[in-house]
């Protein structure tokens, strides 16, 4: 790896770590550059979900105010994160890609449909069902633990369906919910990541690299992210889940 190509990557490693903070999908930046690098796609994407471990938490500790009083409810969705990753990271390295790559584009599309009409629906959920609890409602659980199991395999765009089932499920604000999403999906990637140090081989040079970057996006991205009123918070995260199903489709 020459040093503009070095270069390249730690600024996908920061461009990364600022858009999985604000939204999710920093993947489909640094995946490609990987793969532009000369990496294998197996190789590129152990790669990349070690070096973005980093990143998720340095968001994460960017949105510390808003997640004060979240603990028992991190607990309880992190079991969930936890759980999720591990089995997704499992299936990457025993399934074909082509297993996940089918339903990626409609887990996408549905995401962006559920934040655009998150503010109604929750409505006429908690209208029905009467006050949320604490944790969510039951099945939140269950869709956190399959938005893992996808964060683990891949995980672009993991943050757009978080913050979908996050906005449906809870009744709280929307930066609230992307400091709770900045958690779990750092969850995510840190069981990945520790399976695939064991079992798989890591491009050390390319994973320290976006680690570096996205440590610094992460904090970039918080300060971005806090600053963002719920509607434009909501368009940010439907505008990247359009550009990360787009992108999947032209690939397809």
């Amino acid at each position: 790896m020459t040093l503009w190509q070095m270069a390249a990557v730690l600024l996908a490693g920061v461009a990364a770590g600022t858009i999985n903070t604000v939204v999710g999908s920093g993947t489909l930046i640094t995946f490609p550059t990987l793969l532009a690098m000369g990496l294998p796609p197996v190789t590129a994407n152990v790669s990349n979900t070690v070096g973005l471990v980093p990143g998720s938490v340095s968001g994460a500790i960017g949105y510390r105010r808003e997640l004060a009083g979240q603990r028992r409810r991190l607990v309880r969705l992190g079991s969930a994160s936890l759980i999720g990753g591990l089995l997704g990271g499992v299936l990457l390295l025993e399934l074909p890609s082509q297993v996940f790559g089918a339903v990626v584009p409609a887990l996408i599309a549905l995401g962006c449909l559920l934040v655009i009409f998150q503010p109604a629906i929750s409505r006429r959920v908690a209208a029905r069902r009467g006050a949320v609890p604490e944790h969510g409602a039951a099945w939140v659980w269950v869709l956190v633990l399959l938005t893992g199991i996808y964060g683990g395999y891949f995980g672009a765009a993991q943050g757009v369906l978080l913050m979908a089932v996050l906005g449906i499920g809870l009744q709280e604000t929307m930066q609230r919910n992307n400091a709770t999403k900045n958690v779990l999906a750092a969850l995510v990637n840190g069981v990945a990541a520790v399976l695939f140090l064991f079992v798989a081989h890591v491009d050390w040079r390319a994973a320290v690299l976006i680690a570096v970057g996205s440590t610094i996006g992460g904090q970039i991205g918080a300060r971005v992210g806090r600053r963002l009123p719920p509607a434009a918070l909501r368009a940010v995260i439907v505008a990247v889940g359009v550009f990360a199903l787009v992108k999947f489709l032209l690939a397809s």
